[in-house]
């Protein structure tokens, strides 16, 4: 058996049997581990609180036999407590989890996309993360996770997405008018809203208005919904909160 320590980010939790817990951690050098945490609902000295969704540990580890490891103890370098404090902020950073947790399989590191959660999660608790974030998070992690949707070319021909585009989830982003007829399923969308899409994809961070926000969010609900076979379950809890 090898023992190793991990910076890890939790990602979700599930009790099992009386006493245990297995942990989903999310490592910067290992990707997605599953972890059997033994005793973890009762003892307070292994564990102390650690075990929670938006903790960053250092996880103390050993690889098991199958898909699962033994997490034996825990210590806490992060707690983003602040986030914790505000449902807003507690819905944006639940979504990123749980984005993060869908889009990467286990054990294949992502050490980018683990850099970039981070920091995401620290705009958040610093108050800093402005209204269109969260849509910038989602394309870095999906270019990270290799299902980037272009925006700034016909994802058939290649050619400019002109004034009247589509877009579709299964060719992969914008489609331009003069292609549209070879993908059914695609949906209208504005010239606006795919160059808006596609300067955040290339590093511009300036809010986008509400109603742009609305409808940019519709679409990669749409496309990642389409990539993973369901809707993320902390969309409709980010509905609830009242966010776009």
């Amino acid at each position: 058996m090898e023992r190793f320590q991990e910076e890890a980010v939790v990602l979700s939790t599930l009790d099992y049997a009386d006493a245990d817990r297995l942990v989903t951690l999310f490592t910067k050098n290992r990707g997605k581990l599953t972890a059997f945490a033994a005793g973890a609902r009762k003892s307070k000295r292994r564990f102390a609180g650690a075990l929670q969704p938006l903790t960053l540990l250092r996880a103390h580890l050993v690889e098991r036999r199958g898909d699962t490891f033994r997490l034996d103890a825990a210590d806490i370098v992060e707690t983003f407590a602040a986030i914790r404090e505000k449902l807003p902020l507690i819905a944006r950073a639940l979504y990123c989890l749980e984005l993060c947790r869908e889009l990467v399989r286990d054990r294949e590191p992502h050490p980018a996309l683990f850099d970039r959660l981070l920091d995401y999660l620290r705009l958040l608790k610093r108050g800093e993360a402005g209204p269109s974030s969260v849509i910038a998070f989602e394309l870095d992690a999906l270019a990270q996770a290799g299902l980037m949707p272009r925006f700034d070319r016909c994802s058939l021909c290649g050619g400019p997405p002109g004034p009247e585009p589509r877009f579709d989830p299964d060719h992969g982003g914008a489609v331009c008018g003069r292609c549209s007829h070879r993908a059914r399923g695609a949906i209208p969308v504005s010239a606006h809203l795919v160059r808006s899409m596609g300067a955040l994809q290339g590093g511009e961070r300036s809010p986008l208005p509400a109603a742009l926000r609305q409808k940019a969010r519709e679409l990669l609900n749409s496309f990642i919904a389409h990539h993973i076979g369901r809707q993320l379950r902390s969309v409709a809890f980010m509905t609830q909160v009242g966010l776009d």
